[in-house]
């Protein structure tokens, strides 16, 4: 009992250490940042990490304690970013996903949006055709045909191109659990429920 005991405050401080880093350094990945965690820790390699859905819980427990009003802000603004943006792509089906979508959007978040469409050249073409310049980016997994990354002021916005069909599949984090993605109507719904007297926006 006492090992156990041990290992799961062990496992709780990493999840913390990881939070940390992932609000304060920018670190997106929740399992890149539970690594970090334990090195800082001075663990060792084989150590067992938490879930990522206890880094999230403590990620949001961070954000909420000691990032309350510049972290809705700033959720707030990449929103606004991201609808404009998605209100423009209404013809690739776009579905808002990432920390954007999921609330836990901190000072180095970009926007993720995925597509749907058959043929990442259909999105190329649209884009300068709008005058919009965009870059190619490796995408984070196979199902993905593309990545197109337009440089916002607020944010990189990432456009994820995946073919048509996939967008009856639901996506799921690297343990399991739902991904949040968002349509457009529900993101202004989203958008609504922001209180109107949040302080002026961070430069």
């Amino acid at each position: 009992m006492p090992h156990s005991n041990a290992t799961a405050r062990q496992r709780q401080l990493i999840a913390a250490a990881a939070a940390r880093l992932m609000a304060e350094e920018g670190i997106g990945d929740a399992s890149q940042a539970k690594r970090k965690a334990a090195h800082q820790l001075g663990l060792a390699e084989n150590v067992k990490l938490p879930e990522n859905a206890d880094v999230e819980a403590e990620l949001r427990l961070y954000q909420r304690l000691f990032q309350h009003d510049e972290q809705s802000i700033r959720l707030l603004r990449l929103r606004r970013t991201a609808r404009e943006a998605m209100a423009e792509l209404q013809r690739f089906s776009p579905y808002l996903s990432g920390a954007v979508a999921d609330g836990t959007a901190g000072r180095h978040a970009e926007i993720d949006i995925q597509l749907f469409t058959d043929s990442a050249k259909d999105v190329e073409i649209f884009l300068l055709n709008k005058g919009i310049a965009f870059t190619h980016q490796t995408p984070r997994n196979d199902r993905a045909e593309a990545v197109l990354t337009i440089e916002d002021e607020e944010a990189p916005i990432n456009l994820v191109i995946y073919p048509r069909n996939d967008e009856r599949i639901a996506p799921r984090t690297r343990d399991g659990r739902p991904r949040p993605r968002l349509q457009l109507a529900a993101l202004d719904r989203l958008l609504e429920e922001f209180p109107d007297d949040l302080p002026e926006p961070l430069p």
